[in-house]
């Protein structure tokens, strides 16, 4: 198995995120390309100590952006919506 600090790169904070996180027990992070599912939920169960019921994936391309006259792009990325089991949750900021 791979590293699983290899596999989730950081939990995505957004508002959109954190309505998943109150309503569904969903919780998105940013993950590594090359992950499968099944990596996925291995690492978060390993790293946080929960019961993963569900993965999806999304993998987001990167935005056109300008800078001057060169034109380039974001870099893509893989995005991982963690369903968690009944009764358990991931705080990421606890203590504060």
């Amino acid at each position: 198995m791979k590293e699983s600090y290899k596999i989730i790169k950081r939990p995505v904070i957004t508002e959109k995120a954190n309505v998943a996180k109150e309503e569904r027990n969903q919780v998105v992070f940013e993950v590594a390309r090359h992950a499968n599912k099944v990596e996925i939920a291995r690492a978060i169960e390993d790293l946080f100590g929960v019961k993963v019921e569900k993965v999806r994936t999304e993998v987001q391309t990167g935005k056109r952006k300008r800078l001057g006259r060169h034109i380039g792009f974001t870099q893509t990325w893989k995005k991982a919506v963690v369903t968690l089991g009944e009764g358990e949750k991931i705080d990421f900021f606890e203590g504060l």
